[in-house]
């Protein structure tokens, strides 16, 4: 009986919400729209604020705004110019309601990467591409493709700074591993053919694999990002707490509501527990999180550090999102060059207390240089 209630129920609110569109000009079906946002999982309430803003963005079909991210993306750029509008960002429910409909556009992105970037053989592998060689018993190497060739892949010859250079590498079967930007993690196995010499460098041959293991599937998407920031160590009793003390200069490479990417001078453990600090669109933004992985250039003494960021406020998350989206104004003027950021970062130096910024960045260089 309770059954027959709800599906009465969903069937008077269907109607309630097509007897208020029906009058307009919009044709689309609006039974279908309230079908898929359910199956979407959105709530009734969700649903209506959709319709009215189906209804003002001026969408033909209202239900192609749950396959359509460039739809979707339309409403939510209607909300985001609404808020800044009224200057309700800080309403908690606003900030909510965004968070579904980023969650919502992140599955559409995703989908629709993953139908483009997908590859199954080592053939399409891209010249230029980091690896990772596991040699089973000996260790984790670094090498990066110099050729792809019909009948084998050329790679520059795999380096670990704790294992000798001099190791015999031809016959060895190993296991290669690889991150495929904007796509996901693979792995294969494969036998290394002979070693040689490609553009000049001591490089080795290693035989294709038809049959690529995706692993480690995104679960965001994030964008690059060329800007100014400052790195600190983590407190862990206020990790989003934002400094006023400026940390070590770095520079973002992405970001993404999971996590970043920077370049910074030196190092970092991974494990390490850091925070970056850098402006969008003029609100300052603070990522607390844990360094993951970091790419090493020995002779330049740079890292390019990729740090998995804790749980984000709100308001926070939506501002990154509305980056990766391309939902900010496209002139930035917190693009500062770092003459600029040097001239705050002096003055902050002056403002703060004795040894309060050297001691910060000291702490900071201590763990960056090992």
């Amino acid at each position: 009986m309770a059954a027959f209630f709800l599906v009465i129920a969903i069937l008077f609110l269907c109607i309630v919400l097509f007897s208020r569109s029906g009058s307009s000009k919009h044709k689309g079906n609006w039974l279908q729209f309230f079908s898929k946002g359910k199956e979407a999982g959105f709530s009734i309430r969700e649903l209506e604020q959709l319709r009215r803003l189906v209804t003002n963005c001026d969408i033909e079909d209202p239900a192609s705004i749950f396959s359509s991210q460039k739809q979707l993306e339309t409403c939510i750029r209607s909300v985001i110019n609404a808020v800044r509008m009224s200057g309700d960002s800080e309403d908690p429910e606003i900030q909510d309601f965004l968070s579904r409909l980023f969650d919502y556009c992140k599955q559409l992105g995703i989908r629709n990467s993953e139908k483009r970037a997908v590859i199954t053989t080592s053939r399409q592998i891209s010249e230029g591409q980091i690896l990772k060689i596991l040699v089973p018993g000996t260790g984790v190497f670094k090498s990066e493709v110099i050729k792809n060739f019909g009948n084998y892949l050329t790679i520059s010859r795999p380096v670990n700074q704790k294992i000798s250079n001099h190791m015999e590498w031809q016959g060895l079967r190993v296991s290669v591993y690889f991150w495929r930007e904007d796509d996901a993690g693979y792995v294969f196995d494969t036998e290394v053919l002979d070693e040689v010499f490609s553009k000049g460098i001591s490089s080795l041959k290693v035989e294709h694999n038809d049959s690529l293991f995706r692993t480690q599937k995104r679960t965001s998407l994030r964008v690059k990002l060329h800007k100014a920031a400052f790195v600190y160590l983590v407190n862990d009793m206020d990790p989003h707490k934002m400094e006023k003390a400026p940390g070590l200069r770095c520079m973002m490479e992405d970001v993404s509501d999971t996590g970043c990417a920077f370049r910074v001078t030196g190092t970092a453990p991974v494990g390490q527990r850091l925070k970056v600090q850098f402006s969008l669109d003029h609100i300052p933004i603070c990522i607390p999180g844990t360094v993951r992985s970091v790419d090493y250039l020995e002779e330049s003494n740079i890292s390019v550090i990729h740090m998995e960021a804790d749980s984000l406020p709100l308001a926070t998350r939506n501002h990154i999102l509305c980056e990766v989206f391309d939902m900010l104004p496209d002139e930035d003027e917190d693009e500062l060059p770092f003459r600029v950021i040097e001239e705050e970062a002096d003055k902050a130096d002056r403002a703060a207390p004795p040894g309060e910024t050297n001691d910060q960045q000291k702490k900071f260089q201590e763990v960056i240089n090992g």
